[in-house]
């Protein structure tokens, strides 16, 4: 048996099949997510530097780290406020706001990251919940009295952990935090000494692509090199 024959017949196969898989791709594109997001704080990374961390709030919405260095001081703090979103595929929506107050703290108290268990419960059709396990990184910079910005301490999303996948129906999707800004996907923000920031945290959801639709179209590439090469052929011995 030829391999041009076995390659069409496969690949008309593959088209017939992905007909249906593509129906459903198309389907997934028009959904509409919605629903509301919480969060809880894990336990930190505390980092070589940070000798002696102190921390609060593991398990609920707003996380502490660092030992006031005055005793009228605070210490630096997040807080995870909840929030409903609706959003199609691929668009950028607001998943929570974020609440970062930054305090003078003694050195080596300080933590280098915290998890956030990002909580979602998706509204029906899709209508479930599921948490999503992302990480913050802290930045604690040493105090500069004569320059504030020197002073200032910074909050940033750890992209090695910024997606997160799910299942509904017959297709699978990511949950990507995208950054602090629906534009430019800025993934970090900074508070000057004793001051507060609040911004937003943004994220996309996102249709993971079948593997027989990658499988498919790789059989697609062999198939028209054959042709290519068989038409080659063809050509010198007319």
């Amino acid at each position: 048996m030829k391999l041009s024959f076995l390659l069409a017949t496969a690949i008309s196969s593959f088209f017939v099949s992905s007909t249906t898989g593509f129906g459903f791709s198309g389907q997934a594109d028009a959904l509409t997510f919605s629903g509301i997001s919480s969060a809880t704080w894990g336990e930190p990374t505390p980092g070589s530097a940070n000798t002696t961390p102190i921390y609060t709030g593991v398990g609920s919405n707003t996380f502490t780290w660092g030992q006031p260095n005055l005793a009228a001081g605070l210490p630096n703090k997040l807080t995870f406020n909840q929030t409903s979103f609706s959003a199609d595929i691929n668009s950028v929506f607001k998943i929570a706001d974020l609440t970062y107050f930054n305090g003078t703290v003694l050195p080596d108290t300080s933590v280098e990251f915290v998890p956030l268990n990002l909580n979602v419960s998706f509204s029906p059709p899709v209508g479930i919940s599921q948490v999503f396990d992302f990480s913050l990184g802290l930045l604690n910079t040493l105090n500069d009295a004569r320059d504030p910005e020197k002073s200032a301490d910074f909050v940033f999303i750890d992209t090695n952990l910024s997606n997160r996948s799910f299942t509904f129906g017959n297709n699978k999707y990511t949950l990507e935090l995208t950054g602090f800004n629906p534009d430019v996907g800025q993934i970090s923000i900074k508070a000057l000494e004793g001051a507060t920031t609040t911004t937003a945290i943004y994220a996309k959801i996102k249709t993971i692509p079948e593997p027989t639709s990658v499988a498919g179209l790789s059989l697609l590439s062999i198939y028209l090199i054959s042709r290519k090469n068989s038409w080659k052929k063809n050509t010198k011995s007319l």
